[in-house]
């Protein structure tokens, strides 16, 4: 089962897990052109969904991994592949950016 956890918990959860911090970021090219979230105590990995399979390669099972799209959906079923992938220290960012805007940084842009 995949964590879920609020932006306002990201860096709490992923300094818990004692490996390096990723916020994998799994929106497309413009929406990361439109929005982005500031990499503060963690590592911040743009690699959209639609190119993870290919490139899942870049990411290493040993970090910690927090996954964040729009709303949350996305990143949920991206932290099931990496799941089936063999990676363990996964969390989905639930809201998303969206709710990483309200919550956390009201200077990230809404689209």
């Amino acid at each position: 089962m995949i964590e879920q956890i609020r932006p306002l918990q990201v860096n709490e959860w992923l300094a818990a897990q004692g490996a390096p911090a990723v916020v994998l970021d799994v929106r497309e090219d413009w929406e990361v052109e439109a929005a982005s979230v500031k990499a503060e105590g963690f590592a911040l990995q743009i690699i959209p969904m639609s190119e993870l399979p290919q490139r899942v390669g870049e990411l290493s099972p040993e970090s910690a991994i927090a996954v964040l799209c729009h709303h949350g959906h996305r990143s949920q079923r991206v932290a099931l592949f990496l799941e089936q992938q063999g990676f363990s220290k996964l969390a989905n960012i639930a809201g998303g950016i969206e709710a990483w805007a309200e919550e956390r940084d009201p200077g990230v842009p809404r689209y």
